[in-house]
């Protein structure tokens, strides 16, 4: 009886072995250098980039862009799945504040994840925004729509949803992705590069001056994050974001700081990653930099699939 009741043991294992799904795990000691996948037309499959218009803005410029890995299938194991807002229309720095053109989601995951670049929608709801938020109720009604759809259309893992943004996108992860309690409980994990909600103000903007009413405003979004992991990301220097938040919250310790050298990183500007050091597309070319992401992207992949699979 003893010796049935260990190949039970054994078996039943097995079984929640076979179908729980494998922590991706991204390759820190990887030498790739990252290529941006071209935007293609047709739909969402295995090694492509689309761009898709939701049935709601049907009619409309407005759309997201899916990456599908190359490792997805259909019915295949539950990947992580990272959620990105790129970067304001800024010339000098070679960001052109459209969806096709972001990166960074690409790069943080190694291109293992499936990456989806969501839209601001401008205030005539016809058209993706490219300088701040648009209409930011709309903006933020898309994300809470359309992140549980993605999710479910392509099996991503729950439990392993990114949010990232580069420079107005960095602000946006927590200006939109906290911007309410609704929207706030899509994300396991973030991270913002270059800018955080609430460290400056933002002249000729309504909703980021005078710096005292901002501030107010974004410490009731940055509760928001509820000891999720974070990973406060910029280029140079601390930017004073982790004094500020030593001084607002009581505990920080699921926050996590990178200070990333882009010269290091990709060389002297400009060059064929990017314009200046603003920018993000520094995860492309391996660096100690990239590698210590990746590091905290697998510890919360790793912590996750855990708590879903114990």
């Amino acid at each position: 009886m003893k010796g049935i009741l260990q190949i039970l043991i054994i078996m039943a294992a097995s079984v929640v072995q076979f179908h729980a799904s494998p922590a991706v795990q991204l390759d820190i000691n990887s030498q790739e250098i990252l290529r941006l996948p071209k935007l293609s037309k047709g739909q969402p499959a295995a090694g492509k980039r689309v761009a898709v218009t939701p049935r709601e803005y049907q009619g409309t410029q407005v759309f997201h862009t899916v990456y599908l890995p190359k490792s997805w299938t259909p019915d295949g194991p539950k990947l992580p799945i990272i959620f990105e807002y790129t970067g304001n229309y800024f010339p000098r720095s070679g960001s052109t504040g459209e969806v096709e053109d972001a990166g960074l989601g690409y790069g943080l995951s190694g291109g293992k994840y499936v990456w989806v670049s969501l839209p601001y929608i401008s205030e005539d709801h016809k058209d993706n925004e490219r300088t701040w938020w648009g209409d930011a109720a709309a903006t933020v009604a898309y994300a809470k729509q359309n992140v549980p759809r993605i999710i479910r259309e392509f099996d991503a893992d729950p439990n392993a949803v990114f949010l990232c943004g580069f420079s107005r996108g960095a602000i946006g992860v927590n200006y939109l992705g906290l911007h309410d309690d609704e929207v706030a409980k899509l994300w396991t994990a973030f991270i913002p590069h270059d800018h955080f909600d609430g460290i400056q103000a933002w002249g000729r903007t309504t909703w980021g001056s005078p710096l005292a009413k901002y501030r107010a405003e974004s410490l009731t979004r940055l509760k928001r994050v509820n000891g999720r992991p974070y990973l406060v990301s910029q280029n140079g220097s601390n930017y004073g974001t982790h004094e500020y938040l030593e001084t607002v919250l009581p505990d920080i310790s699921n926050f996590t700081f990178s200070y990333v050298i882009t010269t290091e990183a990709l060389g002297k500007f400009p060059n064929k990653f990017a314009k200046t050091s603003h920018n993000d597309n520094w995860t492309y070319q391996p660096s100690k930099y990239r590698q210590l992401t990746w590091q905290w992207m697998n510890r919360v992949v790793s912590d996750s699939s855990s708590k879903n699979h114990p």
